[in-house]
């Protein structure tokens, strides 16, 4: 699987992304993680597992804790992809603003003619 595949399949599941919204605050152990999900330290540990995996965190070593961190290069690729369909929509939807203004003042009635 290629990297920007393993950043869809992770942010796929609302877990992840709301452990990634955390992670935005700054590092946090996987007990600090697991504390808003009604579930075990072990279904949260997948979830980490399958994000670092993706390299969208990475987890150090801090004494008895292993923090984790937000990586931000798999995010900003996953943009960058994004960011040239949105361009492409984005002149698709001004071609249509256009055409359609142009129909609409077709279809106005002439001010002269009355």
């Amino acid at each position: 699987m290629n990297q920007l595949d393993a950043t869809f399949a992770a942010l796929a599941d609302p877990t992840r992304r709301a452990i990634l919204a955390r992670l935005i605050q700054g590092e946090a152990s996987v007990m600090e993680l697991a504390e808003p999900f009604a579930m075990s330290q072990p279904s949260i540990s997948k979830h980490l597992k399958v994000l670092e995996n993706a390299g969208l965190i990475s987890r150090g070593r801090d004494a008895q804790r292993r923090p984790c961190r937000l990586e931000a290069k798999p995010l900003a690729e996953a943009n960058d992809w994004l960011e040239r369909y949105r361009k492409i929509w984005e002149g698709n939807f001004q071609r249509l603003d256009a055409l359609l203004g142009a129909m609409k003042a077709e279809k106005a009635p002439d001010s002269t003619d009355q």
